[in-house]
């Protein structure tokens, strides 16, 4: 009898705990097998910004699996299939950009969950379903059960609608993302600023209140006062920023620019 692969951030957070993710520009295998060896509970990879192709990106979950650690690939917006085609290569989840409105993240949940939350396209002959060797019915109840959604908050648009938004079942997790919510407010340069402060704590609190997981990034600096305001899931750096780091230390030590 085969199954889908659990979700180690589901069971993480299921059980009380914090995951924590690492972010990966860079299309590469080999650079999410380092990320996953070194104990994150999940990898996010870019597609919204990033022009890594499926083939890239079906092998990068699967450099992950090999550590049992999820995935969570942040899609390019745009039709079904666009959200569909990650979880058939395997990932724990999927994160879509800019939701604006309650009646967007409704669609989402059409397309994402299958029967009786939603309607998404069955197949099951994809990594996910191990070829097709899991029964159809095991693959619906345990993919509603074992993979998950986020939409992520970045804009003042959807505050006025946040508390519906996370009442609404077959949505997962709630992701605030302080960049963009700032660049809307008018103050790119600024993620601290007291709007979007306030904002972020509010996206914490709602979303716990009504039972869904709670998303942002921070730092190793910040991780205990995100986990005090309500995150349960933190995306702690990004593989561009450490080897920049990096190779810039190394050049700075031997005095150069």
């Amino acid at each position: 009898m085969y199954h889908l692969r659990k979700s180690r951030v589901l069971k993480k957070i299921r059980e009380g705990g914090v995951a924590y993710s690492m972010k990966l520009n860079l299309a590469d295998p080999r650079i999410a097998e380092i990320a996953a060896m070194s104990g994150f509970d999940c990898i996010w990879i870019d597609m919204e910004h990033v022009p890594s192709d499926y083939i890239d990106l079906e092998n990068m979950i699967r450099a992950a699996k090999l550590y049992d650690v999820d995935t969570v690939v942040r899609v390019a917006k745009g039709s079904y299939n666009d959200f569909i085609k990650p979880f058939e290569a395997d990932a724990g989840g999927i994160m879509i950009p800019h939701l604006m409105s309650l009646e967007e993240a409704k669609k989402i949940v059409y397309f994402t969950k299958f029967h009786p939350i939603g309607r998404r396209p069955i197949d099951g002959g994809n990594a996910d379903g191990k070829f097709g060797l899991v029964t159809t019915m095991d693959y619906i109840t345990e993919a509603n059960r074992e993979r998950f959604n986020i939409v992520q908050i970045e804009d003042p648009e959807p505050m006025d609608e946040l508390e519906e938004i996370c009442k609404l079942p077959g949505i997962d997790m709630i992701f605030f993302g302080p960049a963009d919510f700032s660049h809307a407010m008018g103050m790119p340069e600024n993620i601290m600023n007291e709007k979007t402060l306030t904002a972020r704590a509010l996206v914490a609190r709602t979303a716990r209140t009504y039972g869904k997981m709670a998303g942002t990034v921070g730092s190793t600096a910040n991780r205990q006062a995100l986990i005090d305001e309500g995150f349960n899931f933190i995306n702690l750096g990004a593989d561009v920023v450490g080897l920049s780091q990096y190779f810039g230390n190394i050049v700075k030590e031997i005095g150069e620019k």
